[in-house]
């Protein structure tokens, strides 16, 4: 099972976005499942939990992991293919964002279409490293800072392009054979604050009256 995949295709996506097979999917990656226990998991005949599984598989996203034999019938375990799925701008591709319609480094709109644009291009790698067999060369940086004042941020961002942009000049090499181009993004934004999950509440039994 991979850890993330992506999902190109429209068709694809539409059958991922499917809440009770995206429910089917979250249960497939805790482990292969039937569709006899997924059933008693999500609700619902095992005949209508099929239709799913085979929806999911016709599009890559659950695929056989064994065969067991239940008395007379021989059932399929099905697994997810990733543990995660990210959705591509591709699947959307007439209505995906495009950074080069417009640029200004202060607009968060902008760096969203950058991030899209990154999404898209990584997995279409990804897709593409994936057929021909070969590892992608990636790097990523990923930190968190914390500003004092709305000074030292503007100060951080302008030390932060000049450092970047002497990289770049450094290295650059327009006219070397055999060279590759390499897209790099530099992005920062206020830190989302994801609020942690309440404990479960234990409720003592209720005294039974004798």
């Amino acid at each position: 099972m991979l850890d993330v995949t992506v999902i190109e295709d429209s068709a694809a996506a539409a059958v991922s976005l499917d809440p009770m097979r995206s429910r089917l999917l979250a249960e497939l990656t805790a482990g292969p499942a039937s569709a006899t226990m997924l059933a008693s998991r999500v609700g619902l005949p095992r005949q209508k939990v099929n239709y799913h599984l085979k929806a999911l598989e016709r599009h890559g996203l659950v695929e056989l992991a064994g065969e067991r034999r239940k008395g007379n019938v021989t059932e399929r375990l099905m697994r997810a293919t990733a543990a995660s799925y990210v959705i591509s701008p591709l699947a959307l591709a007439a209505v995906q964002p495009d950074p080069a319609g417009f640029r200004d480094q202060l607009s968060a709109r902008w760096m969203l279409a950058l991030a899209a644009r990154l999404v898209r291009d990584v997995g279409s790698l990804i897709t593409g490293a994936t057929k021909a067999r070969k590892r992608l060369a990636t790097y990523a940086l990923d930190g968190e800072v914390r500003f004092a004042s709305a000074a030292d941020r503007a100060a951080f961002v302008q030390e932060l392009t000049q450092g970047v942009g002497a990289l770049i000049a450094k290295y650059h090499d327009e006219d070397a054979p055999g060279g590759r181009d390499h897209r790099l993004v530099v992005a920062l934004h206020p830190t989302v604050k994801i609020p942690p999950t309440a404990p479960a509440i234990e409720t003592a039994p209720s005294p039974q009256s004798e």
